[in-house]
């Protein structure tokens, strides 16, 4: 039985190797940190009012120490090391909480999906991947609602303003479309999405707002120059 248990560690090291690193590594590649100031306002829009506050203030320390700090989202902490120095016990007490509370804490922000293992631990402590609101299930559909509650974006008549170059323009695409590829259906990140132009630029296409689309990477690269409803059919998503 031991062997066995040992052989489904093994196993579950293998798949967090492949895939974990992979959408760290997307984070890595394409952060900048001039989207800090959108990222932080995501969190404390979306995230924030939905955890408690042990929570609130650990899932912050843990992102300053990866996202703000070494502009990756991974961090490694422990049990102990929480326990001071983060917030205060609720009450007022003692300068620092309790070992079971930190333990709660941790779980209760791996239920949310705010945090995730990244690996074994070891006596250095336990290595977390830090989930920012575009990755979180729950906050992107408050997202979702707080978009469908604004007004319509006012789109600049002007048919060569540059929604595809410019950073902040890039962004209101991916705000419209819900940061889902048009073609295969794939939530996505700012870190993984790419834009991609209905009427190549090849065939006169503009970097406008109604020319572009949210896609992730395959499909982009997949696509081509091939007509736009033809890439939507074979991916299988709503035109």
């Amino acid at each position: 039985m031991s062997e066995k248990i040992d052989k489904i560690r093994e196993l579950l090291s293998e798949i967090e190797t492949e895939f974990n690193p992979q959408e760290a590594d997307s984070f890595e590649r394409n952060f900048d940190a001039l989207e800090l100031p959108d990222i932080v306002s995501q969190i404390v829009d979306y995230l924030q009012p939905h955890l408690h506050p042990y929570e609130a203030a650990i899932y912050w320390y843990l992102f300053r120490h990866s996202v703000i700090k070494q502009g990756t989202q991974r961090v490694r902490v422990s049990v102990r090391g929480l326990c001071s120095g983060v917030i205060k016990s609720s009450s007022g007490q003692s300068e620092k909480l309790s070992y079971a509370s930190v333990q709660d804490t941790l779980r209760g922000l791996e239920e949310k999906k705010c945090i995730r293992k990244d690996g074994d631990t070891n006596r250095e402590g336990t290595p977390y991947l830090v989930l920012i609101p575009e990755e979180i299930p729950w906050c992107v559909e408050h997202m979702k609602t707080a978009k469908e509650n604004l007004a319509t974006y006012i789109v600049d008549e002007v048919r060569d303003v540059d929604y595809y170059n410019v950073a902040e323009n890039r962004i209101k695409i991916f705000e419209r479309d819900l940061y889902k590829c048009k073609y295969c259906g794939k939530q996505l990140t700012r870190f993984s999405a790419t834009l991609d132009h209905i009427q190549p630029v090849s065939h006169g296409g503009l970097n406008s707002f109604d020319n572009l689309v949210t896609a992730c990477l395959h499909c982009n690269s997949s696509r081509g120059n091939r007509p736009v409803m033809e890439a939507v059919t074979k991916g299988n998503a709503e035109p």
